[in-house]
């Protein structure tokens, strides 16, 4: 479509509006840039032009060029309709569609525009400045120094779209208007004099000395500011300020100022070199805190300090290794969440050594915990140091399989309580084939030994999770043949596959609780874990005996739309006792019954269910629900889990509960949004008896409304958390966003 054709388009909403005349005209020039030149001159103080038509006045020495003239110098060029170039003087007088490029991709659009036969410096009437990092200048007049400045009277700068998604002219969503601009492409920076920043084509902030970065690059300067509201703290208000110490690093300082408390300092520091990548955040303050947590801190606590450390990283060394670590950890239990900063209950601090090939892994790892819950006792948390892991990987070797080795160890301990060494070392073995038939039959031999020492086993409280103190050694074997049966065919417009699945896994009784159990502890049956050769989660427990597991996957796929569905059980030979404890769904010969389903229409349905049935009267034990309806811009979020698995309230890890998850996302107009969210734990003593909640216990919600478009965020949100913990306390808060592209954003 021609240009003339969009206007014509545009100009009845643009009658609607009746803009004022202005003489910063930010709209996009008719004209296109000069192109490159096809064959650059090797003397850079050589001018090369071109024209359709071309006068020569051999008694003034004027050069005059018509009709698309272009004139190339040194990485600048121009085009315009006219030029007429004084030899003498080295003036240049370009008129009509005019358009110079800059060798760093400015593009400068006027009505006419005098220059040096250097294309450098020079004036420029009704200028528009087209930088190539995306934002634009327009003036009244503007002038072209040797060092490319340019110096703009009664200027604007935007770095929004000044057009439609239908190529209309539009008001930008803010830009800033002033008696003065001074551009610094060297700098990659633009200052002001007498400046205003309009917001919807409305006056609003007073800017009388400010300067801003063009964007692309790392520069100091202020960022966007925070205002919040919450009832513990009063009124917030941060201001950060970046200093670009290099090109690949920062530190941004964030004074936070409260209304009813001490003001707050968070540092961020991040940094970029050829090995990797980290960053290292810090908040402090001062602030009364109370060693009781489950009451308010009483009046008249002296002010303690308050802080968080929150840092990670990751280098690469080489091709094959790498180190990688994180690192939080918070002054007291409550400090995040009384600032508003995490609702993280725990806090893990880790670091791992790694070295990955094509056939093998090593690792060497540590982990710390701190524990912010209000029941748990920090001596408890385990500190996991080191943990030693290598694996080999042999493919086409026996009867053309694949042998897996591995070797471990493993050094937890605990300031107050119970210490275990771990270390195994195992041999898998896995064949798969494909019968005549169709047929897909895997093939797995398995062997591990164990060597276990603890010491303070009964700091432990739960007896199923301590073992007993001392050395204890254990071997490990299993044989398993799992077979799949792929039937694939056609279903209404699309296909269609069924796979009946079948699999028996044999393993002598290697089972005992002398061994203490540190990772396997959070075990439950599930679609996952229904076909695994352990179906404990960690080493310190294996499933043995003998067992057959069956199921069905089925799955359809349709244009735009797809199922897929499975469903199985498994059954034990034997009916001795198991470590498994009971309501875990393994703990009897018949398993229970558990599947998955996930319905998805194009990108705008996902539904996925899952579920475990009871054995013997279909109780439903697990029940979940992930659901997201819906487009990018408008959409709903639902989340629903149930866990009623009648299991020993004292096993900690497997706790029964109840929640739902509500977000929505509603896009009401083009750039404006409504959003809200919601978590309420609906669990009640007869699902989880240690449980304070009356089966209907909101813990947290927020509403808000936003409007964002390429170069504007605007919004306000409340939030309310519904949790009393020392002296985090439930409450309403309140947050202004305000961020502009190029002004700290």
């Amino acid at each position: 479509m021609k240009r003339a054709v969009l206007l014509a388009s545009c100009a009845a909403p643009l009658a609607l509006i009746a803009l004022p005349a202005v003489a910063q005209d930010l709209q996009t020039r008719t004209v296109a840039p000069p192109p490159p030149a096809t064959a650059p001159s090797a003397n850079d103080d050589q001018v090369q032009f071109n024209a359709g038509q071309l006068q020569y006045d051999s008694k003034e020495d004027i050069v005059t060029a018509t009709s698309d003239v272009r004139m190339y110098r040194a990485g600048d060029r121009l085009r315009a309709d006219k030029v007429v170039w004084n030899r003498k003087t080295g003036k240049v007088l370009a008129t009509g569609n005019i358009a110079i490029v800059n060798p760093g991709g400015d593009t400068a659009y006027g009505d006419s525009i005098e220059l040096t036969d250097a294309l450098k410096d020079g004036m420029v009437d009704n200028m528009l400045l087209v930088l190539e990092k995306g934002g634009r200048l327009a003036a009244r007049k503007g002038t072209r120094s040797l060092n490319e400045t340019v110096t703009l009277e009664d200027a604007a700068y935007t770095p929004c779209a000044v057009t439609t998604g239908s190529n209309c002219p539009k008001e930008p969503s803010w830009k800033i208007t002033a008696v003065r601009v001074i551009y610094r492409p060297e700098r990659g920076r633009i200052y002001y004099k007498g400046a205003r920043i309009d917001l919807f084509g409305l006056p609003s902030l007073p800017l009388p000395a400010f300067s801003n970065p063009i964007g692309g690059g790392n520069d100091s300067g202020l960022l966007s500011p925070d205002f919040r509201y919450g009832r513990v703290n009063g009124f917030e208000f941060a201001q950060p300020y970046h200093f670009a110490l290099a090109p690949n690093r920062g530190l941004t300082i964030t004074p936070r100022v409260f209304s009813s408390v001490l003001p707050m300092l968070q540092a961020d520091y991040e940094a970029l070199n050829t090995l990797g990548a980290y960053r290292i955040t810090g908040y402090a303050t001062a602030s009364p805190r109370s060693n009781n947590l489950l009451l308010p801190t009483p009046p008249g606590t002296p002010d303690s300090f308050r802080g968080y450390l929150d840092a990670s990283g990751r280098f690469q060394l080489n091709p094959n290794w790498s180190i990688s670590g994180s690192l939080r950890l918070a002054s007291d239990r409550t400090f995040l969440r009384r600032y508003d900063i995490s609702r993280d209950d725990r806090l893990r601090t880790t670091i791992n050594l790694e070295r990955i090939d094509q056939d093998s892994y090593f690792s060497i790892a540590g982990w710390y915990v701190q524990t912010l819950r209000v029941a748990d006792q920090q001596g408890t948390q385990p500190i996991a140091l080191p943990e030693i892991d290598y694996r080999r990987r042999i493919a086409n070797s026996f009867l053309g399989g694949t042998f897996t080795f591995q070797a471990n160890s493993l050094a937890i301990t605990r300031t107050a309580g119970q210490d275990t060494q771990r270390a195994f070392a195992s041999a898998r073995w896995d064949l798969r084939k494909i019968t005549p038939w169709g047929q897909e039959i895997t093939f797995t031999a398995f062997g591990r030994g164990d060597l276990y020492n603890t010491n303070d086993s009964l700091a432990t409280t739960v007896a199923n999770y301590r073992g007993e103190d001392g050395f204890h050694g254990r071997l490990i074997g299993a044989f398993a043949i799992d077979i799949k049966y792929p039937l694939i065919g056609t279903f209404l417009t699309g296909t269609q596959r069924l796979i009946p699945r079948f699999q028996i896994v044999t393993s002598p009784q290697t089972g005992t609780l002398a061994i203490p159990n540190e990772d396997a502890r959070s075990v439950d049956l599930e679609d996952s874990n229904l076909f695994a050769l352990n179906r404990f989660p960690g080493y310190d427990r294996f499933e043995d005996s003998t067992r057959f597991t069956y199921g069905l996957d089925w799955q359809v796929d349709l244009p735009g739309l797809s199922f897929s569905t499975n469903v199985g059980q498994s059954y034990r030979l034997n009916s001795r006792p198991t470590l498994f404890p009971d309501g875990t769904g393994l703990s009897r010969r018949v398993s229970d019954i558990v599947g998955r389903s996930e319905l998805r229409f194009r990108d705008f349905v996902s539904i996925i269910h899952r579920y475990r049935l009871d054995k013997d009267g279909l109780a439903i034990r697990r029940n979940e629900l992930d659901a997201t309806i819906g487009s990018r811009s408008t959409y709903f979020l639902v989340g629903y889990l149930r866990l009623n698995r009648n299991i020993d309230p004292t096993l900690e890890d497997l706790r029964d509960r109840e929640e739902v998850r509500l977000g929505a996302r509603v896009q009401f107009a083009r750039f404006w949004s409504a959003f809200g969210s919601t978590v309420i734990d609906l669990t009640d003593r007869n699902e989880d008896p240690l449980s304070l909640a009356d089966g209907f216990d909101p813990v947290r919600h927020r509403l808000g409304v936003q409007y964002e478009d390429d170069c504007l965020r605007l919004g306000v949100t409340w939030k309310r958390d519904y949790q009393n913990t020392g002296d985090a306390r439930s409450g309403n808060s309140y947050l202004l966003t305000l961020a502009f592209k190029n002004l700290g954003r």
